[in-house]
Formats: structure tokens, sequence, C-alpha cells
């Protein structure tokens, strides 16, 4: 099912769920001035680890404002997370068939710093749909929207880890692909994207387009 226009949450290494959405899009808007919500795809990704399913959270700053717009929501330095997240790629994905490929582009993102979420988070979307080959126009939106054109598909709340896609999600359909751990695990769905990217490399493309067709 392909789609004029999709509005999505901002999301750090987002679920495959979310790039077959910016797959099946001609325009996506990422939402700049919704409240900040932890425990969300905003600062947490799901990758697959030697015990299974393991979250990676960027730490953020408290905001003396309890309802924060995500386009002001401050990265924190605690716990030292950019080592502990690339740790985990590196440990996790070195076997994979492209992480090597692939690691010297992702690298950067945990070497530097960030003061914004939504600029890190975007600046991760934009390379991956690079590395994918996929080319929606993105934008941030400039206000927070709650009434739609017939068009236009709102998915910020759709995609979440507390929800399920099959149930949540009629257009998303989780094709199987080649997992490190898929022997001791079986295959582990909607994963991060670079769960995808690292096994699959560029025919990460090819099963994007078969999440879409085959919801059909």
């Amino acid at each position: 099912m392909m789609e004029k226009t999709v509005y999505l949450t901002s999301a750090y290494l987002a679920p495959i769920e979310y790039y077959a959405k910016l797959y099946a899009c001609d325009q996506a808007y990422i939402e700049r001035y919704d409240h900040y919500v932890k425990q969300t795809y905003r600062n947490r990704c799901i990758i697959a680890a030697t015990d299974g399913p393991l979250a990676l959270t960027i730490p953020t700053e408290k905001s003396e404002n309890l309802k924060c717009p995500m386009k002001d929501v401050r990265i924190s330095d605690h716990g030292n997370w950019r080592h502990m997240h690339w740790n985990a790629l590196v440990s996790n994905y070195r076997n994979s068939p492209f992480f090597e490929y692939y690691a010297d582009d992702f690298r950067k993102f945990y070497e530097r710093k960030y003061p914004f979420l939504w600029d890190y988070n975007q600046e991760i979307c934009e390379l991956v749909c690079n590395l994918i080959d996929i080319h929606p126009q993105m934008k941030g939106t400039t206000e927070y929207r709650t009434e739609f054109a017939e068009e236009e598909k709102d998915y910020r709340e759709m995609i979440h880890p507390k929800r399920d896609y099959r149930t949540e999600d009629s257009f998303f359909v989780a094709e199987p692909y080649y997992q490190v751990f898929k022997e001791k695990f079986g295959f582990l769905p909607n994963l991060s994207i670079a769960d995808l990217l690292f096994n699959m490399g560029a025919e990460s493309l090819l099963v994007l387009q078969k999440c879409i067709k085959s919801c059909k």
C-alpha cells in the first residue's frame, strides 16, 4: 500500500515497521511538537543480542517543563551510553554479513555529542534511508496537528514498543530475513532497522518491499 503523506514520531534506530512507512510514502512529516514520552521508540531501539532482544535507551535530561516538546529534548551524557550502545552493536553484530561494511557510517554517531534528541534521531534516519536507497521527502513538523486530510496517514502513536503491530497495523507484515541468532531464538520480528541492515545489506530494500506487498 503506497501512501502519499505520513506523520511519524522521531525515533532512535527505529523498527522495520517505521521504515516500511518511509518506503511506502512520498512525503513524511517527523513530529517535533509532540510531548516527549519515555519508554517509546523516541529514545529506544531494540536489537538482537546473545540473550534475546535487547533495548538500548538514550538517557535524556530532565526538563523543567513537564510537557516538553520533542524538539527541545536534550540528550544526557549519563551512564556513558554512547560507549555502551556502540559496544552492544559491535558485540552482537560483528559476525553479521554486513556490519563491517556499514560500521564506519554508524560509529560517528557514538563519537560525536549531539545536544538534541530529535536532531540526533533524524540524522541517523537520513543515513539509513540513503544506505537502504529509499528517498522519501522528510520534513520536521511546524505545529502539532490533530486533523488530517484523507490522503494523510497518522502513525505517530501506532508504532510503539508496547503495541503489537499484528493487531495495530494492518498495512505491515514482518517479512522474515536472515538473522545472526535465528538458530537460537527463531526469527525475531520488527527489530531495529540496524538488525535488517547489518544482516541483509542492500537486500534490505527487498525486505521492506515485501513487508508492504504482503499486507495487501
